[in-house]
C-alpha cells in the first residue's frame, strides 16, 4: 500500500512529531507508516486524512504486485 502522508505532510510544513501529537501516537508511528512498514488502523487512517485535510482514499492508495496483476489478467 503507498500512501501520501509525507508529501502531504510538508506540503502544510508539519513535522512528523506534530503530526503525531494531533494523532495521538508516537513519532515512530508516522514515520513507520510513511515508510510502508506499519498499516494503521482504520481509525488512525481516518484521523491522519481529516488532519492533513483529504480523504483516506487519496491518502492511500492499494498498489497491486506485477506477480499479482499477471495472475489477475489471465
Amino acid at each position: 500500500m503507498l500512501n501520501r502522508i509525507r508529501e502531504l505532510r510538508k506540503t502544510k510544513k508539519m513535522s512528523q512529531q506534530l503530526l503525531a501529537d494531533y494523532c495521538d501516537v508516537s513519532r515512530q508511528t508516522i514515520n513507520a507508516i510513511e515508510n510502508n512498514k506499519y498499516d494503521p488502523s482504520l481509525d488512525l487512517a481516518f484521523k491522519i486524512a481529516a488532519i492533513l485535510n483529504t480523504t483516506v482514499d487519496e491518502l492511500f492508495q492499494f498498489q497491486l504486485t506485477e506477480t499479482k496483476r499477471k495472475e489477475e489478467s489471465e
